[in-house]
């Protein structure tokens, strides 16, 4: 059987009427904001991107996250799917050189 609906002429929803959410994007709430997060697929991932929370490369045909405030779709974000899971638990990193005081 067929799973296409067939509607009568006049009775076919309108698109407008019709509700169309993407299944990889979710709302998340943190200290900064509230922040669009989409989950992308490897076969998504085109070229290569540095993290943000780890700032190591993440690879071609990786899966990975894309996260973005609300408002600022300009500053998208990607990031390793871990490095975005203890995003609010990671402390400042500080860059000392090797012989440098750790006080």
């Amino acid at each position: 059987m067929s799973p296409r609906k067939n509607y009568p002429k006049n009775k076919r929803p309108k698109t407008q009427d019709r509700e169309i959410t993407s299944s990889n994007q979710r709302f998340e709430e943190h200290v900064e904001g509230v922040y669009t997060v989409r989950n992308l697929t490897g076969s998504g991932a085109t070229k290569p991107y540095r993290c943000p929370g780890c700032d190591h490369m993440i690879p071609l045909a990786t899966p990975h996250i894309v996260a973005w405030l609300e408002d600022d779709e300009e500053g998208r974000r990607h990031w390793h799917s871990t490095c975005w899971a203890k995003k609010d638990k990671r402390r400042p990193n500080t860059e000392r050189t090797r012989n440098a005081p750790k006080y």
